[in-house]
């Protein structure tokens, strides 16, 4: 048995050791807003943070959390978590929005490390995660918003 935290809350997962934490949390604990792009951890869509850290969760075996805290879009809840949510509704950023959990995810990261991020820094925080309907401008621009406290809510 396999204990760790995930959105505040302990849990224990029974998979073998290998199995990789996206599969846990999507088929064991019925958690569905972390996505499977890629497989490799190439794409973000599995993006949750590990102790506080965006991690890809499609090749982070599920013996890897051991005692350790595991976040999805669903216990997002730090001010940048929120701010960045209404700025992607504000933005207009969802198109298919299949990759949009591991995008809030990532910038999330990014935020809770450097609140006030430059434009080159978003790019480079934001460099590994992949939209196929190609909203990188206003993913940008959302993550902008959300640290510049221009939210509908800000």
């Amino acid at each position: 048995m396999i204990e760790f935290t995930l959105n505040g809350e302990a849990v224990s997962s029974d998979s073998p050791p290998d199995t990789p934490l996206l599969w846990v949390i999507r088929d064991e604990l019925k958690l569905k807003g972390t996505k499977f792009g890629c497989g490799i951890a190439m794409c973000g869509a599995c993006t949750v943070h590990l102790d506080g850290a965006a991690t890809r969760s499609c090749s982070t075996p599920v013996a890897d959390v051991a005692g350790r805290a595991i976040t999805t879009i669903e216990g997002l809840a730090t001010d940048s978590g929120k701010a960045l949510q209404e700025a992607w509704v504000e933005e207009q950023v969802p198109q298919c929005g299949y990759c949009q959990s591991g995008q809030i995810m990532q910038a999330d990261s990014l935020l809770q490390d450097n609140p006030h991020p430059s434009d080159e820094q978003i790019t480079a925080a934001m460099n590994g995660n992949l939209c196929r309907c190609m909203a990188y401008t206003r993913i940008h621009k959302a993550i902008n918003t959300a640290a510049n406290g221009k939210g509908a809510k800000s």
